[in-house]
Parts: C-alpha cells; sequence; structure tokens
C-alpha cells in the first residue's frame, strides 16, 4: 500500500489562517502610483497647440480693439479731456456732475422705462406665437421663416420705414376714419413718441425670442401633455401648469439678454425720433455718442463708465438666476 503524503501546511487550518486567507491584501498605494490612475493622466494631458491657435489670435484683437481702449477710456473718465489736446486730472468731478445732470437722468429714465416695457411686450408676443407655432397646425415652417425675417432686415432700414409709416400712412388713416388722435404722427408727440420706438423694436426683436421659445417647447416630452389629456386638464391648464413651468428657463434667458440689448437702443431710436420731440426719447448710448461728436470726451466717457458697471451687475444677475439651469 503506498501512502499518501499532504503538504504540511495543509495539515492544520485554524481560526488565525482561515481568518488571514479571507482578509484581502491591503496594498498601501504610494503617491507615485496614485498619480498614474487614469483620471490623473486625463488631468495632466498635454493641450494640443491647435487650441492656442485659434484662442492667442482672438485674444490679441479683443485686448487692442476693446480692452486697451475700455481702460483708457476710463482713466480719461476723471480727467477734462474734450478728446485731443491737453487734459488735467480732475477726479471725481465728471461722476459727480452725471447724478445732478437732469438730461442724463432723463436718458437713463427713458432707456430702463422703454427696455422693461418691451421685454415684456416681446416676451409675451413671442410666447405665444411659439405655442402657436409649435402645435398641429398646417404649414408651420413657413410660417416660422415669415415671422423670422424682421431679425434678418437692418435696424436703421425699420426705422426709416417705420418713421414713413407713423409720420404719413397712420395720419392719413386716422383723419379718414375719423380718429383725433391718429392724425397727428406719433413720432412728434412727446407723450407717445415712445410707444412707437417700443412697437419697432418689439416688431425686430420678436423673432430671437421666439427662436429661444420653439427650442423650449420641442424639447418638453409628449407624454406629458398625453397624461394631462388624460387627467381631464384644458389646453389653458396645460399651458399654465405644464408648459410654464417648464420652459421657465428660457423665458429668464429671453428676458436677461432682451433687457440687455434693449439698454444699448440707438439705431431704431435715431431712424425714428433721433431723440425727439425735444430729448424725450433720448437714450443713454445717444446721450454717449453726442458727448463724444460735441467735444464733451471726459464727461460722456463717465457716462459710459456709469452704464458699463449697470451692463456688469445685469450679467451677474443673468449669471446668478440661470445658473444650475439646463434650458440651453
Amino acid at each position: 500500500m503506498s501512502s499518501i503524503s499532504t503538504p504540511a501546511t495543509s495539515g492544520h487550518t485554524g481560526p488565525e489562517n482561515r481568518s488571514s486567507r479571507s482578509r484581502p491584501s491591503r496594498v498601501r498605494q504610494t503617491p507615485g502610483r496614485q498619480d498614474r490612475s487614469p483620471q490623473r493622466q486625463n488631468r495632466k494631458r498635454r493641450v494640443e497647440p491647435i487650441f492656442y491657435l485659434f484662442l492667442v489670435p482672438s485674444l490679441i484683437l479683443f485686448t487692442l480693439a476693446i480692452t486697451i481702449p475700455g481702460i483708457i477710456g476710463i482713466f480719461f473718465s476723471f480727467t477734462d479731456s474734450i478728446g485731443i489736446g491737453d487734459w488735467k486730472f480732475i477726479g471725481l468731478t465728471n461722476y459727480i456732475a452725471i447724478f445732478s445732470d437732469p438730461a442724463i437722468l432723463q436718458s437713463y429714465l427713458f432707456t430702463f422705462g422703454f427696455s422693461i416695457v418691451t421685454v415684456i411686450a416681446v416676451n409675451v408676443v413671442a410666447f405665444l406665437l411659439a405655442v402657436g407655432l409649435t402645435s398641429r397646425i398646417r404649414m408651420k415652417s413657413a410660417l416660422r421663416t415669415i415671422f423670422v425675417i424682421p431679425m434678418v432686415v437692418s435696424g436703421i432700414i425699420i426705422a426709416y420705414v417705420f418713421n414713413f409709416l407713423f409720420s404719413n400712412s397712420l395720419p392719413s388713416l386716422g383723419a379718414a376714419a375719423g380718429i383725433p388722435w391718429l392724425e397727428s404722427s406719433l413720432l412728434a408727440n412727446p407723450d407717445l413718441a415712445w410707444i412707437a420706438i417700443v412697437l419697432v423694436t418689439a416688431w425686430q426683436a420678436v423673432p430671437g425670442a421666439l427662436l429661444i421659445y420653439i427650442a423650449g417647447l420641442v424639447a418638453v416630452p409628449g407624454d406629458v401633455y398625453e397624461a394631462a389629456e388624460i387627467d381631464g386638464a384644458s389646453k389653458f391648464q396645460q399651458l399654465v401648469k405644464i408648459t410654464l413651468p417648464l420652459v421657465a428657463g428660457y423665458v429668464v434667458i429671453n428676458i436677461i439678454l432682451g433687457f440687455k440689448g434693449f439698454l444699448n437702443a440707438y439705431d431704431i431710436i435715431v431712424g425714428l425720433t433721433n431723440g425727439g420731440p425735444g430729448t424725450s426719447t433720448r437714450s443713454i448710448a445717444m446721450t454717449v455718442i453726442s458727448g463724444f461728436n460735441g467735444g464733451d470726451y471726459a464727461y460722456q466717457m463717465a457716462n459710459a463708465t456709469i452704464f458699463f458697471v449697470v451692463a456688469i451687475l445685469i450679467s451677474l444677475l443673468q449669471l446668478s438666476l440661470t445658473r444650475g439651469r439646463n434650458a440651453l
């Protein structure tokens, strides 16, 4: 009979040996091994030179065309410069004078009031049009193309066309229809000229907001509306309880972008009223540019600097309102 020999190590398996076998071996990772992980390697990946090829020329052009002139302009806002010739440093004199200048304050009042009213008008009209153009109607693509046409036309051309309509066509129509307040041009009335500017500006701005709202409405799942119809919700209830909450991010973006854009209103106002009658429709941009042309460089540069700070604050508001939203 042959004897079967077993290894000496397998003769006794006590609790200590079993516990040592069941425990996973802990390998202490050194900092060098952690750095070799795929995540670390991706973070330290070298930037391709082609990115710098696109970035550096744009950065240089932006610095030369915008940043440096802006810094120079802010510096001259603390002087008495007229744009050429000698100048001297006068500190905050220009800024103090701006806050007591009725013409400047009127331009800010008109610009902000005009911007708020136009933002409301543009977003209400654009949202309702977007709802209609995303519903089950015929010729949706053709209608979308028609409504987008004003966005591609120059603002100054639109302004001159509407100037003729407000100055000639509407007064003739008002006289024929016996409407007294329409017999004279709206552009010649200091109390009503701003309404004409709002109408023309909104007519051009609605298409941009419309495209954003269409993108938001198309992204809403159709199953949500089907479930609402099964539950007996009306179209108005679906609009208020489903559509508006789901496109709230798009509403915020349109409001902020529109408000910032309307603060810079210039070409349409120039073509319609040129700031008149008097100075009742003069915007901030018109005030600044007219000051530059009139030799009031440093004073209007201080005005432009204040306006720049206001635009920065609005941009920060936009970032805080849109942070965390996946609207776009």
